[in-house]
Formats: structure tokens, sequence, C-alpha cells
């Protein structure tokens, strides 16, 4: 019998969610990501060692300051990664910038110009941003100019809504997070798959994109466990952790179908402007404390990863 894994893929684009080399060429997922935290992963990575110490003697002859290395070694990673996945592999914007349009928007085409030098056309990267209103603004306006992008940290529908309407060429919104907050705030210590108030998000969303027609993909991510992958299955992609696809790797058994376009019913589109959007996620306490943390939680890693690169010029 196939794995649950290779079940999987047939109705699914999973992808790895690490941007360690040694794991994406064992994993072979069609896309992959990174950003500071899985960066910082990958300075433990062998296979990763001799790319990051070029980068380093090149920043270092270059006079780059630790900040401006790192800008470039996050594409120099993203850059080995595309000639090990067919598919795109996403690149962060710093979460500093995530209520800053403009600012997000440049950053955003600097790295669309360091992949260039590198080889590698924007057709094979997303451009990653926090889904928040001017994060969002950003991506329409990225995508009017035909650079793709991400969607990150996505909590709520009225996110996925905006989204929507900017035209975003995908969404990650989170499973996992959402199931931690909630569980921590009903007092309980697990919920069955179709309780799940992480999965039960996702489906709703995905719902609401297809009887739409809207084309954005929906990638469901940050997973804790199997049971959560396996009651999105179908959704447009995922994105896994090796661990977890480990798992799914050495599990057997059939895997049904939980999503597909043709189950999602009627759904009524609606559009969302910016009060209402910050209203709507200002009334909502898990969204705005998971957003909140998550951009927190970026810029941590990110700061980390800056004081490791001026150790390591130092």
């Amino acid at each position: 019998m196939t794995s649950v894994l290779e079940q999987l893929r047939t109705m699914t684009t999973v992808v790895a969610d690490t941007g360690e080399v040694a794991l994406v060429k064992r994993l072979q997922p069609v896309d992959c990501t990174t950003n500071p935290s899985l960066v910082l992963a990958a300075l433990s990575d062998p296979a990763s060692k001799d790319l990051i110490e070029r980068e380093i003697e090149a920043g270092q002859s270059a006079g780059l300051s630790a900040e401006a290395l790192v800008a470039t070694l996050t594409v120099a990673l993203g850059a080995e990664l595309t000639h090990l996945v067919p598919g795109r592999v996403s690149t962060e914007v710093d979460a500093r910038l995530s209520f800053d349009t403009d600012a997000s928007v440049a950053r955003a085409r600097e790295i669309v110009a360091d992949y260039a030098a590198r080889g590698v056309d924007k057709s094979r990267i997303l451009i990653k941003l926090a889904a928040t209103w001017e994060g969002i603004r950003a991506a329409e306006i990225l995508q009017k100019d035909g650079i793709d992008c991400n969607l990150t940290l996505l909590f709520s529908m009225v996110q996925a809504v905006a989204c929507a309407d900017a035209g975003a060429f995908l969404i990650s919104p989170f499973v996992g997070r959402i199931t931690d907050w909630y569980k921590k705030a009903d007092g309980v210590d697990s919920y069955t798959p179709d309780e799940d108030p992480g999965v039960l998000s996702v489906r709703r969303i995905y719902d609401y994109y297809k009887a739409n027609g809207i084309d954005t993909v929906v990638m469901g991510a940050s997973f804790r466990t199997t049971e959560q992958v396996k009651a999105l299955a179908g959704c447009d992609n995922l994105t896994i952790s090796p661990k977890l696809l480990d798992a799914l790797k050495d599990e057997e058994g059939e895997l049904t179908r939980a999503l597909s376009p043709d189950q999602a019913g009627t759904v009524e589109r609606v559009s969302v402007d910016e009060p209402t959007f910050r209203w709507e996620m200002n009334a909502d306490a898990m969204a705005t404390e998971k957003l909140a943390e998550g951009i927190r939680n970026f810029d941590a890693d990110h700061k980390k990863l800056i004081a490791m690169i001026a150790e390591k010029l130092a």
C-alpha cells in the first residue's frame, strides 16, 4: 500500500517548511521557503556550510554590514533551493516592515533584483509578506507588477478576504498556532480533526475561495500533528515540517480527501475596506494576538541572525 504522504501528493501540492538544503534534497518537495527562523537552522546545516561561507567572504570583501549580509544570505540560500525544487521558493520581507507598505514594496523589489543577479527569474519565487493591512496593500502593488506574493501569518477570514481582493497569488493560513490559542483559551488538551479550530479556519477559507472562483492558492501551514494535515487533504498546497513529512511517509492506510472545489457549496463573496479590516481584526482576539506574536518572533529571529553574522564577520 502506498504511504499517506504519497496519497497526499496526488491531491495536494506538498511544500517543505524548511530551508535546509539537505532536508530539501531528501524530501523532494515541489516548493520550499526561507525566513529568518529557517535561515538560522540552515546555519547549522552542513549542506549549506560552503554556500554560507562564500557569501560571508563576499560580503566582507564588499564591506557589507551584518544586516546587509543577512539580506543577501537569505536570497543566496533561496537561489540554491531553486536548483532543488521544481516550483517556487518563498522569500520573506523583513518583519519589521510589516506596517510600512512602501518599504515592503521597495524591499521586495530588492529581493527580486538580487535573485535576478543570481540568474533566478521572478517566476521561481514568492515574496512573503505578513498579512497586515499594509502588507496586503504591498502585495496588491507587487502583483500588478507581475511579482507573485505569499501572504503569511494569516489567522482570520477577514485577512483572507482582503488578500483575495488584493489578488494575492498565495495565502498561508496557519493551523497549529490557531489551535494552540484555542486549546489554552478553552482549557483543553486536544480536539478531534473535525472540531479543531485551526483546521476549521482553513476549511472555511478554502470553501470561500472555491465557491467564488478566487484563483489565490490556499496553502495550509503551521501544523502540529499529522491528523491536522490529513484533515486538510485536498487543499491546494500544504507546507509541512520535515518531522511530519517523515511521519506521513512512514504511515500506511487510506487517505480520504477532505477538501475539493466541487464540495465548496455557495458562499457569498464580500469585499473589505480598511476600517472593516481593522475592526474585524480587533474583534478577533486570537487573530490579533497571533499576528502580533508572529511578527515579533520573526523579527527576533532576524535580529538573532544579524548578531550571529556580525560575530562571524568579527
